[in-house]
């Protein structure tokens, strides 16, 4: 590992452990195991520093969501990816949570992580919008309501997902065992908003041959 992800490393450990607040370039050197002048000869800015962390160790989510198929077979091919979405989501917002809400205190850091995210096509708003283009594809398919709204679906989805990661909802836990059965769970009610709604059989038709 070079010295530059050691002080990278040893910045995510402090602002996950303190806060961003208590984060001082005294802690990261201490944590990485160098002087404070090392550090700037990798950064310009304690800033920058707090910036490559939110740039190269949290989890991703945009590339779960990119790798959604372009063509959706059947409603439960839509269902299964409901349901890695809510997963994916689960494990991303719980393990970024730490960092991205510490940033919030720091309003010139905000609005450059937001500048990066802007110029990279990788903040929240990308997310839900690849999500959403998914539902439209099946909604195209006819697999998803005309009724429906893919842009509030796809918001609905992460929303609570974020909502529970965050510890202040019960649709989906933060973690632990149960956390997969119950963004399965998740997964389905919403499916029960967006399914088209069934028309009667024709006679000896199955809902399988339908």
């Amino acid at each position: 590992m070079s010295m530059r992800e050691q002080i990278v490393d040893a910045a995510e450990r402090v602002i996950r452990d303190l806060g961003l607040a208590r984060c001082t370039t005294k802690e990261i050197a201490e944590g990485a195991g160098c002087s404070e002048g090392t550090i700037y000869r990798h950064f310009r800015s304690k800033e920058d520093v707090f910036l490559a962390v939110l740039a190269e160790r949290l989890p991703g989510l945009p590339p779960v969501l990119r790798a959604l198929p372009e063509e959706v077979a059947d409603e439960g091919e839509v269902r299964a990816a409901l349901q890695q979405v809510a997963e994916e989501a689960l494990v991303f917002y719980r393990e970024s949570m730490p960092v991205l809400l510490s940033v919030f205190a720091e309003p010139r850091l905000l609005e450059r992580h937001r500048e990066w995210t802007r110029v990279t096509n990788t903040g929240p708003q990308r997310a839900a919008e690849l999500l959403a283009d998914y539902l439209r594809r099946a909604q195209r398919a006819g697999l998803v309501s005309r009724d429906a709204d893919p842009a509030a679906a796809a918001q609905l989805l992460l929303g609570a997902c974020y909502l529970a990661a965050y510890g202040g909802g019960s649709a989906v836990p933060a973690g632990g065992p149960e956390a997969p059965r119950e963004a399965a769970a998740f997964a389905r009610q919403l499916w029960r908003t967006l399914a088209p709604a069934e028309r009667p059989a024709a006679p000896g038709e199955s809902r399988a041959t339908r």
